[in-house]
């Protein structure tokens, strides 16, 4: 499969292929060029990076990449930053001292997203559901909120004692303004649907009588299990977000071909799905182990400053995320 697009460049792809490294090894060699990343930035970026014809993996903080990044330059951003509720990422700890500068530190990285969002772009981003109001009403007051999604899964550890658990992540989809225009692919991410179709009913609304619709466009409550140790798909981040989750953003809101930005890449999900979807990614993290773990995940490399990146799984056990309630997981 070739995918040209304004001249700049030509994505390959081999059909049904098995898994991202053969897709998108030794493109070169097959006549592809590379997506020329340098477009993307006022300067040449002093952090380390590395790219190949679909993916771009950054080290370094993402607010200080972000200010880097030409205005209007990408079409779609993900953002799953940290969340400000004490998971354990390894080298750096997520917990600001307080709610205020936890919702000030966002504002700053939002405000940069919206900036190098194009006009006709489309940003998603994701936080705790106690901090997710204050944001709602920043965002709504100087931007466009499109919607409210909710991503609803099931619950495998002990739940509280003293209080409902939380089965859900609010997610807000952000455009620039209410007239602009945006990216919105229904027929790409269509569900089954169950009431009707399933019982084959008949929709007597239309004229002439028909039966109802055996698919539909999701609505704003979607269950996606959260990644298990035993799925393929693991990886040794706290809080890796699932594949299908992705897949469904990246589907709805861009086209082949187009940028698509996390700047908090984590475990590279984004990317990872954008290049199996035909689109460009680009990764900033600012850990070591995800950004090599990026690099593994994307074929950008195999190895980095003599270390073979391989996956190699382990549970997570230092990832606590219920000081703010007062327990101990």
């Amino acid at each position: 499969m070739k995918i040209e697009k304004d001249g700049q460049f030509t994505l390959c792809l081999e059909e049904n292929s098995p898994d991202i490294m053969k897709s998108i090894t030794d493109e070169k060699n097959r006549g592809c060029s590379y997506y020329d990343f340098n477009q993307l930035f006022e300067n040449s970026l002093s952090e380390e990076h590395r790219e190949n014809s679909q993916s771009m993996a950054i080290l370094g903080e993402s607010l200080s990449v972000l200010k880097k990044m030409k205005s209007k330059s990408v079409h779609l951003i993900f953002a799953d930053a940290p969340y400000n509720i004490g998971k354990d990422f390894g080298n750096n700890v997520d917990k600001w001292d307080s709610v205020s500068d936890y919702v000030k530190w966002c504002e700053l990285w939002i405000d940069e997203c919206m900036r190098v969002l194009s006009d006709e772009g489309t940003f998603y981003f994701m936080t705790a559901t106690q901090h997710m109001p204050y944001l709602d009403v920043y965002v709504s007051e100087k931007y466009n909120v499109l919607c409210r999604i909710v991503w609803t899964y099931d619950s495998s550890g002990v739940q509280s004692k003293k209080m409902f658990g939380s089965l859900y992540e609010p997610i807000l989809m952000v455009n620039k303004s209410n007239k602009a225009s945006y990216t919105f692919n229904h027929e790409d991410i269509l569900v089954e649907a169950k009431t009707g179709a399933e019982r084959k009913l008949i929709d007597y609304r239309k004229n002439p009588p028909q039966p109802y619709n055996t698919k539909k466009v999701p609505g704003n409550v979607w269950n996606f299990s959260r990644v298990r140790f035993k799925m393929d798909e693991y990886e040794n981040h706290p809080t890796q977000k699932p594949e299908a989750l992705l897949e469904r953003i990246i589907k709805a809101s861009s086209n082949p071909g187009d940028v698509i930005l996390d700047p908090f890449s984590g475990s590279f999900t984004t990317s990872a799905v954008a290049i199996k979807l035909g689109r460009i990614g680009v990764g900033i993290d600012l850990n070591e182990e995800y950004y090599e773990m990026g690099l593994r995940r994307t074929g950008i490399a195999t190895e980095r400053n003599g270390k073979t990146l391989e996956k190699i799984k382990a549970r997570k056990t230092k990832a606590k995320s219920k000081y703010v309630r007062g327990e101990e997981t």
